[in-house]
């Protein structure tokens, strides 16, 4: 292979982007991006170009393909509001850890500070939610800049990173070194700190794991999964974490996390930060111990007893290799055999939720009748507020890699991207988009970008026609709402229709499970539409403040 790269500049980058594993390019049709546009086309290998109907969805669908595929996504939008409509994805894909490039189109330098059209310093306004926000200036910087980038957005901690170039230096032609490709890996983990948390767990007699996003991200998932269960030690999974100790595992007890956050003495935190999800880090009268895959994501906020930073199969299997050495290895079977009677009992307790005859629907019912159908290797997306929080509660993955939901920014709209996302990088698999309603006023149009590039999906809404998370919320301080609710029973599935895909309304919960089985089966986008009842909230303790 030839050592050096010649083309214009949107050639240039679209070389770079695949050299660093790249196979789709997420967009929406813009001039001043329109070299990166023929790069793709001309590739040896051409760049699948994915179009969307708008610019949110490609850098939702981008920030997506980062988590899933674990190589940075690519979406480029074109200059000024193409640009700054990425912007929520951009901050989703900051605060989630995801690896993704942003190339924006930018005002022509030849003519800068004389107006032209979608004139904007745009790197600036990136700043705050990247990585790295800078402008490749000419087309002679497009290789090494478009490289940093991709090196940058794939290393621990992992993020986007947002760069534009001139329109008028994206038509130039430039020769370059191609860059030396090698996946980076995170540092390894201080021995000393390995050290104390071993002695922490050795010690401790009600242990808790927690498993974060970033175990998955850093490809640590089988050193997690090995740690629990040669450790023999319980595991609590969020976010990307589901699915690592698998569904049903005896030594899974997300069911029971109320009683093992409040009866453990040691909490181990792993790829995810002490955030309002986990109360700030704070676990009753627990020691707590925070490990991450860099040192700039251990908590500074919260009281720990020890932290340890690094590539996390290191910091797992190097955990496991201390314990090994302890002389009289800690039991935790009995501690272990209580939680698994909490995850029996809140078994027993869903059921009948999950099986409510209510009139109308329970939303718990949905989930009673999708659970069965996921196949193994399913991906479940979560975009929405009340009706996704019933998905975490019902929804335990069996395997890694299967879930996706905005993660701690709690961003609506990002689900129609996550889906064309989630259809590309897994063809075989089942790909269900759980939508609130109100949530899917943010991107329900982008159906058309599923039909024009046959990308089934199912999507599953919970209508309860209104926004519940506010709501209730208000009610319960007030004592009245406003402006929370939404026209009454909108057929959602006539405008998926009108876009070319098919869907039904679902008023009875006993059709539940057909409609669904009906979703599966017609391999177009599908809308099963059911309209829930706007009093049955998720019962939860606590507004993120």
């Amino acid at each position: 292979m030839s050592t050096e790269l010649t083309g214009h500049a949107g050639e240039l980058a679209v070389a770079v982007a695949q050299a660093h594993g790249v196979e789709t390019m997420f967009t929406l049709s813009g001039a001043h991006v329109f070299p990166l546009y023929d790069g793709a086309v001309k590739s040896a290998t051409p760049l699948r170009l994915l179009d969307v109907r708008h610019e949110q969805t490609a850098a939702f669908a981008a920030e997506a393909t980062g988590k899933l595929t674990r190589v940075p996504g690519l979406a480029v939008l074109t200059a000024g509001p193409g640009v700054t409509n990425g912007l929520s994805a951009v901050a989703q894909a900051q605060f989630a850890g995801s690896p993704m490039v942003v190339v924006g189109g930018r005002a022509p330098q030849s003519r800068w500070g004389t107006g032209a059209l979608q004139e904007l310093d745009q790197p600036p306004i990136f700043a705050p939610v990247s990585k790295l926000a800078r402008t490749i200036p000419t087309a002679g910087d497009v290789v090494s800049g478009m490289h940093q980038a991709f090196l940058t957005a794939a290393s621990p901690h992992r993020g986007p990173v947002f760069v534009d170039v001139p329109m008028d230096e994206l038509f130039n032609s430039a020769t370059d070194e191609r860059p030396d490709v090698a996946a980076p890996r995170g540092a390894d983990p201080d021995p000393e700190a390995l050290t104390e948390v071993a002695e922490l767990l050795a010690g401790a007699s009600r242990p808790v794991l927690i498993i974060g996003t970033d175990v998955w991200a850093d490809r640590a998932e089988e050193a997690a999964l090995r740690f629990v269960e040669s450790a023999g030690v319980p595991a609590i999974t969020n976010g990307m974490g589901r699915g690592i100790v698998p569904g049903g595992h005896p030594l899974l007890v997300t069911k029971a996390r109320s009683q093992a956050l409040k009866g453990a003495d040691l909490v181990v935190v792993v790829g995810t930060p002490l955030d309002f999800r986990l109360g700030y880090g704070v676990f009753g009268d627990a020691q707590v111990v925070h490990v991450a895959d860099s040192p700039s994501q251990l908590s500074e906020h919260a009281a720990l007893a020890a932290s340890v930073s690094g590539d996390l199969s290191a910091v797992f299997d190097g955990l496991l290799a201390e314990l090994e050495q302890v002389v009289r290895r800690p039991d935790w079977s009995a501690w272990v055999a209580d939680l698994r009677a909490g995850v029996a009992a809140a078994v027993e307790r869903d059921a009948a939720l999950l099986g409510a005859e209510a009139d109308p629907i329970h939303p718990a019912r949905i989930y009673g009748e999708l659970v069965p159908r996921l196949a193994e290797d399913a991906v479940v997306i979560g975009d929405g507020g009340d009706f996704v929080s019933f998905a975490g509660k019902f929804v335990e993955p069996r395997r890694p890699g299967g879930w996706l939901d905005p993660g701690p920014y709690g961003c609506l709209g990002a689900g129609l991207g996550a889906a064309i996302a989630a259809r590309i990088a897994r063809p075989s698999s089942q790909v269900v988009l759980l939508l609130g309603d109100g949530a899917a006023g943010f991107s329900l149009m982008d159906v058309d970008t599923l039909v024009r590039h046959d990308l089934p999906v199912v999507m599953v809404m919970g209508n309860n026609s209104a926004w519940g998370l506010e709501k209730g919320p208000m009610q319960m301080l007030y004592g009245y709402d406003v402006i929370a609710d939404l026209a009454p029973r909108t057929a959602y599935d006539e405008v998926v229709r009108a876009l070319g895909g098919a869907g039904e309304t679902v008023t009875d919960p006993r059709q539940v499970g057909p409609a669904i089985d009906r979703a599966f089966a017609s391999g177009v986008p599908y809308l099963v539409n059911v309209i829930t009842d706007v009093a049955a909230t998720y019962p939860r303790n606590s507004f993120g403040v």
